[in-house]
């Protein structure tokens, strides 16, 4: 069977549908960083067991989090606001109790939800991420916007799991995306300052070496929020999504020009100016 693995602070909004949604695993864990809503008591309501850790950054955290002592060797990690439909239920069931497979980690495409709907191609679909794994062979890259390193061979899932990120509403939106651009901003510079990028990773095979050279890219040319938006709602055909892509597309633009602002802000400050 697959253990489940939920990291969750302040989740009392979207915990409930996510619980429900793995209610066939007999080892659910929510590692809970001292949540002060009733994230706590959902879970333990739920059946769940909690682990509560104060978050440090999110590395160490996930990394400690797969220390902890599962049922089974096989964990399945959805954050908070995501749901596993049946069919995705049982394709993960099937892989890991077929013994022939030598893959210790499965990468899950996700349908993004936006206004009622999926905003099938202003999220940049299909976005392949790490969520079924042997714990023992994960670790990480980076503080934030993290990179899996799978010790041994990967696979990829043919079905879904539904994401609502904006539950929570556009404040948490708008606070988590305000941290997670100073980050980026740093993450940005770094790269600048390190001067190690190549256009062949544009034509890589591997998609999610694709989409790395791709970002590569974009802290290195002019206007990004301009050409972000322009990118996602024209060449990605945003704009298919309707009135709800054309909005997802413009908060994307605007996280774009919130990192881009925090890097001279950044740069500013190195040479003892204000902002």
């Amino acid at each position: 069977m697959i253990s489940v693995l939920i990291l969750a602070l302040n989740e009392e909004t979207n915990l409930p549908r996510c619980l429900e949604s793995v209610r066939w695993s007999d080892d659910v864990i929510v590692f809970d960083s001292f949540s002060s809503d009733r994230t706590v008591e959902i879970a333990r309501d739920a059946g769940a067991r909690v682990v509560q850790r104060r978050f440090d950054n999110e590395r160490d955290h996930r990394q400690a989090a797969l220390r902890l002592p599962f049922k089974h060797a096989w964990v399945y990690n959805p954050d908070a606001d995501e749901v596993a439909p049946t069919d995705l239920r049982d394709e993960m069931i099937s892989v890991v109790q077929d013994g022939s497979r030598k893959e210790v980690a499965y990468r899950v495409r996700f349908r993004t939800m936006f206004m009622g709907r999926w905003v099938k191609h202003s999220s940049l679909y299909p976005t392949w991420v790490t969520r079924l794994f042997r714990p023992d062979r994960i670790s990480f890259e980076r503080t934030i916007n993290l990179r899996y390193i799978v010790d041994g061979p990967e696979g990829r899932l043919q079905n879904h799991f539904e994401h609502y990120s904006f539950n929570k509403g556009l404040n948490a939106w708008f606070e988590k995306h305000n941290r997670y651009s100073q980050h980026e901003a740093e993450e940005s510079l770094k790269s600048l300052s390190d001067g190690q990028w190549s256009l062949a990773g544009l034509v890589a095979r591997d998609p999610v070496a694709r989409r790395r050279a791709l970002k590569e890219l974009s802290f290195r040319l002019p206007c990004r929020p301009l050409l972000r938006f322009a990118y996602m709602y024209l060449l990605r055909l945003g704009l298919l999504d309707g009135l709800p892509g054309y909005h997802y597309c413009r908060l994307l633009a605007i996280y774009e020009y919130m990192i881009v602002l925090k890097m001279k802000e950044i740069q500013r400050r190195q040479r003892g100016l204000g902002m």
